[in-house]
């Protein structure tokens, strides 16, 4: 996979890095996500930002932690050739002030759970889901566990074992 990164607002780290190992980690567990054509586009950015994009593309007037807008169907991405030109999965955006929040009250730190927040955010351009049933979103959660073990970053909901552990 294809990261364009683009740092706003962020303290400094090796922001580009961590994405590059969350997707790869991503590609592991949910091997759609694996075809080296496929291109994502990773914002870090800050809390107004975000909530500028939540509330024109979700009609939601609040930021959040991190947003993904798809650029494929879930039947393109897995019928997707291994050979050919790039193409768009989609673009996640991660607000900054969200993320300090939610690290800071999971006792986890930043990277960690910007890792968290971009294998999700990963998940959801390839069709992955949590809100419409209580099984979709344990399938959601256990590719995410799967993925962070992969990192050596504990599970972030704290209530399943470890996937292969």
């Amino acid at each position: 996979m294809q990261l364009d990164i683009d740092i706003d607002e962020w303290p400094a780290g090796d922001w580009e890095a961590l994405a590059a190992r969350a997707a790869g980690a991503a590609g592991k567990v949910a091997r759609e996500l694996a075809n080296a054509r496929l291109a994502v586009s990773v914002l870090f950015t800050s809390n107004e930002e975000v909530h500028e994009l939540n509330r024109e593309w979700r009609g939601r007037d609040k930021p959040t932690n991190v947003l993904s807008f798809p650029m494929l169907e879930r039947a393109e991405l897995l019928g997707l050739a291994p050979d050919g030109p790039p193409v768009l999965l989609g673009d996640i955006a991660l607000a900054l002030g969200v993320c300090m929040r939610e690290a800071e009250a999971k006792g986890a730190s930043l990277e960690a759970h910007a890792a968290h927040l971009i294998v999700h955010g990963l998940l959801h351009l390839a069709g992955h889901d949590h809100v419409d049933s209580d099984e979709q979103a344990e399938a959601m959660e256990a590719l995410e566990i799967a993925a962070l073990a992969k990192l050596g970053i504990a599970d972030p909901y704290g209530d399943r074992e470890t996937p292969g552990a």
